[in-house]
């Protein structure tokens, strides 16, 4: 599948609340954590066995522990190698900041943990079955451990006797799971898809729903001719990479292909991205009117627009700018009120400003931070108006001039209505200047001149559309 309609329909998954992950090992190898292969090394070489030549990892495992007559070794092994409490990754790190409330893995470190705590997420951890059976309050994720975790080595699933007795001892694992892959779309990274877990589960999918299965994605690293000794081996891995793609299409699996593993992060950059482009900040404030702009035409401006929006399923987020906050409200929640059954967090954020100096950090230093909060979850910043009253005499408004440079450095899609004037004409002015803004290269006129808001409406919707 091409990455452009990848993000595209993942993002969307996100959007509609439909997505989940599925992390391998590959996603905690940054981390410094060993994969499967490199776990059970020391075990095959104990044996007289050569991991080169072993593709039976779950079998050699075994093979040790019936050596041994216990497993004491392997669980030392496993605290050895994945007992680090603070690990993290880049790759997790991006993947718990998007709006994601399902995750699963096979790996027992504490990665994905480490990665939503960094996100100032919560999360609900299943690590054995009895978890399943409560919940964490004002969790923001559910985190299912289905291989195990560091802390009981004891029970984590490695060798055939654990994947032999897994669907009777952990049977509660495989209907949730069942149960995900039929109703959420899953994005499945640094995972090989040699798990027989996993391979039981899709195929009890398919054999239930046939065609109908849901549609789910890979990231693998595509093969390279370079990263071989010669022709002959690079061929014989590209054929079966092929053929493993086109295997994975039979559960409903879609491949993306990288080149580098350092291209997965970009990706995910990319999703993030895609799917802030539905959230739209709206920043403003007025405290001095005119001719051109009355109180009235102001108050129905904000509520036209906002209401708009959000009729095109657009999410607002506002700071309450004095002035043009409540009217930007009012619009968006009628539309909620009347079209969105009342789901009034998933088309409105409010981020109010705090009034009172606290600790050690200043009012203005709060107030940065409330703005780059807002900002850091919008992918579309509009500016509208902009002045305020100082000691009687009308300037234009600082903060939504901050506004415009957070939005600037953060790389945000930015649209300036030049004809409300004030502030919002200042930013209009110095974008049109600068020559890079190439997607409103179309609309400056209108955004210069038009005050009628369904114009302004569908100038704001066409550039919208003109940069997804």
């Amino acid at each position: 599948m091409r990455q452009e309609v990848f993000i595209t329909k993942f993002s969307k998954a996100i959007q509609e609340g439909n997505a989940a992950v599925f992390a391998g090992a590959g996603t905690s190898v940054d981390a410094g954590f060993v994969n499967w292969k490199n776990l059970v090394a020391p075990f095959a070489d104990e044996i007289d066995l050569d991991i080169e030549k072993e593709t039976d990892l779950v079998g050699l495992t075994q093979y040790y522990i019936n050596k041994k007559r216990n497993r004491g070794s392997v669980n030392q092994e496993i605290i050895d190698q994945f007992s680090s409490q603070y690990a993290e990754t880049e790759v997790m790190n991006l993947l718990t900041r998007l709006p994601i409330s399902t995750y699963w893995t096979t790996n027992y470190d504490k990665v994905i943990e480490n990665g939503l705590k960094n996100n100032n997420r919560r999360g609900d951890i299943k690590r054995k079955t009895d978890d399943l059976a409560i919940s964490i309050r004002d969790s923001d994720a559910i985190v299912y451990k289905m291989h195990g975790d560091v802390d009981s080595p004891n029970d984590a699933v490695i060798s055939k006797d654990d994947y032999e007795r897994y669907s009777e001892k952990n049977s509660l694992f495989v209907t949730a799971l069942r149960g995900d892959l039929v109703s959420k779309t899953f994005l499945f990274v640094g995972f090989g898809f040699e798990d027989p877990n996993l391979e039981s589960i899709l195929g009890k999918i398919k054999n239930l729903l046939g065609e109908r299965t849901r549609d789910h994605y890979c990231i693998q690293k595509k093969v390279l001719e370079q990263d071989y000794k010669n022709r002959e081996e690079y061929s014989y891995a590209k054929i079966k990479q092929e053929l493993k793609i086109e295997d994975l299409k039979r559960y409903g699996i879609d491949t993306v292909l990288v080149d580098d593993y350092s291209e997965i992060p970009k990706l995910i950059l990319k999703i993030e991205e895609e799917y802030f482009k539905n959230t739209i900040f709206i920043s403003g404030s007025i405290s001095d009117y005119n001719e051109n702009w009355s109180q009235e035409k102001v108050n129905q401006f904000c509520y036209n627009l906002s209401r708009s929006l959000v009729s095109k399923n657009y999410k607002i987020i506002s700071g309450f700018g004095l002035g043009v906050g409540s009217s930007v409200i009012n619009g968006a929640l009628d539309e909620i009120y009347k079209t969105k059954y009342r789901h009034v967090s998933e088309h409105l954020g409010l981020f109010p400003f705090p009034q009172h100096d606290a600790g050690e950090k200043s009012l203005a230093k709060r107030w940065t931070e409330n703005r780059e909060q807002m900002i850091s979850e919008a992918g579309i910043c509009i500016f509208i108006f902009g002045n305020k009253l100082v000691n009687g005499e009308v300037v234009l408004a600082s903060g939504m001039m901050e506004e415009f440079r957070i939005a600037k450095e953060r790389g945000k899609v930015i649209i300036p209505i030049g004809s409300t004037g004030f502030a919002a004409k200042e930013i209009f002015d110095e974008m049109k200047k600068s020559g890079d803004y190439s997607y409103i290269n179309d609309y400056w006129n209108d955004l210069e001149n038009e005050e009628d808001v369904i114009k302004v409406f569908n100038t704001i919707n066409e550039i919208i559309e003109g940069v997804r």
